[in-house]
């Protein structure tokens, strides 16, 4: 094994030598980053298709209804996913946790393929009357429950293996997955749109880039197998076979209760980056058309182009964090919500193409602020032994609760309000959230996790470390 991890447990900085140090290996450095970040694009490659055949799915499997209120029935066929997601995290999180993280993940990755792939088999409304529906509920059901444990998991394995001075680079691709994932969703549905007269969509169209999942899935679960389990884990196992008598786990309960703080502060962080999230790349499209009246072709074009434009920022914010830290970076995407929600969707509703755009790419700017940072700034936040499932529970139920519902509440409050300023409050609310949360962090950026010893790109750099800490312990003696 190329990785070295001598040490079976952290031990004192003050007393640390350069076996305790984890040299973590750039090659198997890339490749966990590599399949980690391709289970985020599968499962965002979905979302982007949904996101965008939203509309066409309404009328598939809800013909009855009028257009608004099919709208919001497909939203919430979106949204029901994200009831089952926090089930899907308390099953996951602990087996991963328990058995290994790259096990887990291999398991996530089939159901998600699975669940997306059954969407494009199900007949349509004339067909098969209520059991349509049914069917896209249960479909949905299968894939929200498998993200359970894909999020956690795959942040968890990237924040494990990378070093720490640059753990905020190497988990931002897991968002630059997830922007690439859903681009690669989107330019196929607008794409076939653009190709297929609006029957053929309506009759088989919009089934095929569902059925992509499956020679997506089967590779990525190929990768998947190929992993080595994280260096971080393979201490903790060590540190517990050491001992005469290993820690008994905690239960989910006592886990809840002991570590609620940061359950907290991680639901906090995770509201005010998925409502931004959903916002901007699930409820925009239908709202530049169903609201604004813009064409169909035109509101997929411009989120399109605002995504591929967040994909090198959300690299850079994870380039940036790592020498910045991750506090003031949180901090600033947080309070531009606050000010700059209202300008930007006055500007996105003005109905001038550059003024639409550059609302947009206020919204996406501040979004990367998050989806550069929150991949190191979650697994940092809990320790080992509980990392997975602490992670996979925070998160699936802020999530569950705050960001998947997003497209639903805000289809709703406008439709019932008439407001169309009323996505602009609700992400103000999210930013003033995210603020408060930012403020109980501790800063993270350039340590080692919590609970495993300092992770190097080489020997010469653990040395390096070795000879910093002695000097200041020197220091300090004086």
């Amino acid at each position: 094994m190329s990785t070295e991890t001598v040490s079976s447990q952290p031990t004192p900085s003050s007393q640390l030598t350069v076996d305790d140090i984890t040299v973590i290996d750039k090659t198997l450095l890339k490749r966990a980053v590599g399949a980690a970040a391709l289970g985020n694009t599968m499962e965002w490659f979905d979302f982007g298709v949904y996101s965008y055949l939203a509309v066409i799915i309404g009328k598939v499997f809800f013909p009855g209804a009028s257009g608004a209120a099919q709208l919001i029935a497909s939203f919430g066929t979106f949204a029901a996913a994200f009831l089952v997601r926090p089930i899907g995290g308390m099953v996951f999180g602990p087996l991963g946790d328990r058995f290994g993280r790259q096990k887990i993940l291999a398991i996530t990755m089939i159901m998600m393929s699975v669940g997306t792939f059954s969407i494009g088999l199900i007949p349509d409304y004339g067909t098969i009357g209520i059991a349509a529906p049914i069917l896209l509920l249960v479909a949905r059901l299968v894939q929200g429950f498998s993200t359970g444990g894909e999020y956690g998991g795959a942040a968890t394995f990237i924040a494990e293996y990378s070093t720490d001075k640059r753990r905020g680079f190497m988990g931002s691709f897991l968002e630059f997955g997830t922007l690439g994932g859903y681009l690669l969703g989107a330019s196929l549905v607008t794409a076939m749109i653009a190709l297929l007269s609006t029957d053929d969509m309506m009759s088989w169209g919009w089934r095929i880039p569902f059925f992509l999942a499956a020679p997506l899935g089967l590779f990525g679960l190929y990768i998947r197998l190929k992993l080595e389990e994280t260096p971080a884990f393979k201490e903790h196992m060590d540190k517990q076979e050491a001992l005469e008598h290993s820690k008994p786990q905690l239960g989910l309960f006592q886990m809840l209760n002991k570590h609620r703080k940061q359950l907290l502060k991680c639901i906090g962080l995770v509201l005010i980056f998925n409502v931004s999230n959903y916002m901007l790349t699930s409820y925009m499209p239908s709202y530049l058309t169903g609201v604004l009246g813009m064409s169909e072709m035109t509101g997929l074009l411009l989120v399109m182009v605002i995504m591929f434009v967040m994909m090198p920022l959300t690299l850079m914010w994870g380039h940036w964090t790592d020498r910045l830290g991750r506090r003031p970076v949180i901090a600033l995407g947080a309070a531009g919500l606050v000010l700059l929600a209202i300008p930007s969707f006055m500007l996105i509703g003005s109905g001038n193409m550059l003024w639409v755009f550059i609302g947009l790419a206020i919204l996406g700017f501040l979004h990367t602020c998050f989806s550069g940072t929150m991949p190191a700034t979650l697994p940092a936040l809990f320790v080992t032994d509980i990392r997975y499932s602490a992670l996979a529970i925070g998160f699936n139920v802020s999530v569950s609760l705050f960001g998947g519902t997003t497209p639903l509440v805000t289809a709703w409050l406008v439709d019932t309000t008439h407001n169309v300023m009323m996505p602009a409050y609700y992400m103000m609310g999210a930013g003033v959230i995210g603020l408060i949360t930012v403020l109980t962090l501790r800063e993270t950026a350039r340590k080692p996790l919590s609970g495993s010893s300092p992770a190097v790109a080489t020997q010469a750099e653990a040395q390096k470390l070795i000879d910093k800490l002695r000097g200041k312990k020197k220091a300090k003696a004086r």
